[in-house]
């Protein structure tokens, strides 16, 4: 069974960090790339940032390049997503995504409130 289970949103402050992690299980993680999407209210799911299987190479959208941060542990099957000096814009819900041809694989979400 396929599992992707996000963790660490919350509300932060303005400025403020937030740390996002993401375990999965029940597929290869190391044959899978691994990216966060976030969708924030009435608004289309957006990719924020995304790392090769190898980790390797990473891309970010351009709305939180120098901000945020993608890594991964293919030993403990995690991926986490770093992200520092938050803004209110960044609110949404954030969700882990792994992807190879053909196949593609989503978490729950967690939500990730920036305000003061």
């Amino acid at each position: 069974q396929v599992q992707l289970v996000e963790s660490g949103g919350g509300l932060v402050q303005p400025g403020g960090s937030l740390k996002l992690s993401c375990g999965v299980s029940g597929f290869t993680f190391s044959d899978y790339a691994m990216s966060w999407y976030r969708q924030a209210p009435g608004k289309e799911r957006e990719l924020v940032a995304t790392i090769s299987s190898t980790a390797r190479s990473t891309s970010y959208a351009d709305s939180v390049k120098g901000r945020f941060t993608i890594s991964r542990d293919n030993a403990k099957k995690t991926v986490d997503l770093q992200m520092n000096s938050l803004k209110p814009e960044d609110t949404a819900v954030y969700y882990c995504s792994a992807v190879r041809t053909n196949s593609r694989y989503w978490g729950q979400g967690t939500q990730v409130t920036v305000s003061s």
